[in-house]
């Protein structure tokens, strides 16, 4: 590991088929036992119980020379194939493989552009199609079935072939479980409910933005003063810098000692109260690391709440420039220390409503942890160990479904402890591995396993190599962000460098009009919410799920439906004025801005200004009217 980029190598010794079965049968299961050759002692014992609804296949036996297990599953030629947790590049993964291990995404993400192979030589950050912060070994089938295999090991989930998928774990799962449904809708539903739903998004979020803001306290008054003048919607304040700042070569970074820093933030606690009677809620940052120059890092060490090394020793991670220690959240004490000590009392006593829970990816794998289990099996499940941490510390204080957390991180079992998921560091450009289109296909993947809501960094956030925000991405960014279920803005790595949304009054007047289109959106997307936590839908929906028939929409990564009934194409493209979006078959769709309608089944041409996004309404839909409004938000 680099500063959370892993580099992965395997030689495989030797790959054995086993190609001999016997099979024992009772009232409920059947056993069957693999074996390399007819007759000879099984190397592989599993369970398989069936029903309508699918089937678990547990594994309850594994020679002990075996470390490895490729597991080929029946496939269709034109099969479609999605999830695999977040997947930022491809919706549709068919004719690729994806290695499944929670890692930092990388820079540019695509080895072909100029951009990663900076990135690549200069700090080996720049990432390939598949890296993601939150990958999940389970997948979704156009043949309507949902697989997910229960482990933690690292993965790769191959789909280049034509008869079959082939799934390589490095280590026997625990099980493989699939579902089963008659339509994509029903299937979403069951896998939600396997995975747990997340707590209620919170109902203040739907006042306006959520202003991201770095520059300490009198930065901020101003700012949200300026931003309310020119008539845009504020919910909150997010100001990360709360703890205060340590200056790197890569940027403004954070002093990851989570407390009030008072030299920013003077009388923090009495500020964020008056910000919440003025009906602002005020939210900062947070990560499970803790900086060996601050005060709770020795408070840890000493308690015996850190990973060590396998010898004992201290261990540190480098998190460029500065070192931090490993909270071990496989020790219950240290879980229940961090959610208490740290944000029971720092943050949600000290006023906080809310914060960026960040990282989770970086467990190293050569660290010794309180459980005895080898780092490289708890390395996956590290990020639902700290979501949990966070949903914890929320519900000790009764906050659950009103103080808000967002994490970028996850793996199988996240979904019922994480509010709100972000979509990690986007580069501030459009390109089309880590530009603004990349958050619509993060959504998309990760809604159909469990994950209703979903949002991004208005206008990106990672800048280098003199690559940095324009005007127009702000203003594209910010009309998607209207379309989903939070919309935040972020001065990125490197503020003084980027362009910010008040330095021109044309984009200040731009997203306060987006704001206002936000909140004219509200009462609809709280029927997506109740949705959400009845059935566990997502909010940002593939075509596909409410037009199954329509092959077309199987592959489309970067439009979805926001609910069954308003369909937005984003702009993600510099440059552009006009747009031509697919509107699936079975419907008439209505265009917000100019009330045209057209019907389902092509790509239309429509005028695309800025303010005025790719907006589309179901015809006849029970919504339309109420939707049609926003044009006059």
């Amino acid at each position: 590991m680099y500063r959370g980029n892993f580099d992965i190598s395997d030689y495989v010794e030797e790959r054995v088929a086993l190609a001999h079965a016997s099979f024992d049968a009772t009232d409920d299961s059947l056993r069957v036992s693999l074996a390399r050759v007819a007759g000879g002692r099984a190397d592989l014992i599993l369970r398989v119980k069936a029903d309508e609804q699918g089937a678990t296949i547990d594994f309850e036996y594994a020679a002990p020379g075996i470390n490895r297990l490729w597991w080929r599953v029946q496939a269709e030629s034109d099969e479609a194939v999605w999830g695999c947790g977040e997947q930022m590049s491809y919706f549709n993964l068919r004719g690729r493989h994806f290695p499944l291990w929670t890692s930092e995404p990388g820079v540019g993400r695509d080895k072909r552009t100029h951009l990663t192979w900076q990135a690549d030589v200069t700090s080996r950050a720049g990432g390939d199609y598949y890296h993601t912060n939150y990958p999940q070994p389970t997948y979704v089938s156009s043949t309507r079935y949902c697989l997910h295999a229960q482990t933690t090991a690292y993965a790769d989930f191959d789909f280049r072939r034509g008869g079959f998928h082939e799934l390589q774990f490095w280590a026997v799962p625990e099980r493989i479980e699939l579902l089963t449904a008659r339509t994509f809708v029903d299937l979403v539903e069951r896998i939600a409910a396997r995975f747990g739903k997340p707590p209620r998004l919170p109902d203040w979020v739907f006042n306006g933005a959520i202003l991201g803001l770095k520059n300490g306290r009198d930065h901020a008054d101003t700012l949200l003063a300026k931003s309310r003048e020119a008539g845009v919607a504020v919910a909150g304040l997010w100001c990360e810098d709360w703890v205060g700042l340590r200056i790197t070569s890569f940027g403004k970074r954070l002093f990851w000692d989570w407390k009030w820093n008072e030299t920013r933030y003077p009388g923090g606690k009495a500020w964020a109260a008056t910000l919440r009677a003025d009906g602002v809620r005020f939210l900062g940052y947070v990560n499970p690391y803790l900086c060996n120059d601050g005060t709770l890092y020795a408070e840890a060490r000493d308690a015996g709440y850190l990973a060590t090394r396998l010898d004992g020793g201290d261990y540190l991670v480098d998190f460029g420039e500065f070192w931090c220690g490993v909270v071990d959240f496989t020790n219950p004490a240290a879980s229940d220390w961090f959610a208490e000590r740290v944000i029971g009392k720092e943050m949600l006593d000290a006023g906080l409503d809310g914060w960026m829970a960040d990282f989770g990816e970086y467990l190293p794998t050569d660290v010794k942890l309180a459980n005895g289990v080898d780092a490289m099996l708890m390395h996956n499940a590290w990020p639902t160990l700290w979501a949990k941490v966070n949903a914890d510390a929320v519900a000790s204080r009764g906050r659950t479904g009103d103080a808000l957390f967002f994490m970028r991180a996850g793996y199988t079992g996240v979904q019922k402890y994480c509010p709100l998921l972000w979509a990690g560091d986007q580069s501030v450009d459009f390109t089309r591995h880590d530009g603004l289109q990349t958050v619509v296909t993060g959504a998309l993947s990760s809604g159909l396993l469990g994950n209703p809501y979903h949002h991004s960094d208005i206008g990106g956030y990672t800048s280098l190599f003199g690559n940095t925000r324009t005007p127009e991405l702000f203003m594209r960014w910010a009309e998607m962000a209207a379309f989903t279920p939070v919309m935040r803005t972020h001065e990125g790595n490197r503020p003084d460098e980027n362009f910010q949304f008040w330095q021109d009054a044309g984009v200040l007047s731009h997203f306060a009009q987006m704001t206002r289109v936000y909140r004219a959106l509200a009462p609809y997307v709280r029927t997506l919410v109740d949705d959400a936590e009845a059935r566990g839908l997502p909010l940002q929906r593939p075509m596909f799920l409410h037009f199954e028939d329509d092959r077309a929409t199987y592959d489309i990564h970067d439009q979805y439906l926001y609910g069954p009934d308003l369909l937005v194409a984003p702009v993600h493209a510099a440059g552009a004025e006009r747009w031509r979006p697919y509107l699936p078959a079975g419907a008439r769709w209505t265009h917000v801005w100019s009330g045209e309608t057209f019907e389902g089944g092509a790509r239309v041409d429509v005028a695309a200004p800025l303010g005025q996004p790719p907006v589309f309404v179901r015809a006849g839909s029970a919504n339309e009217a109420a939707l049609l409004a926003i044009a006059k938000a």
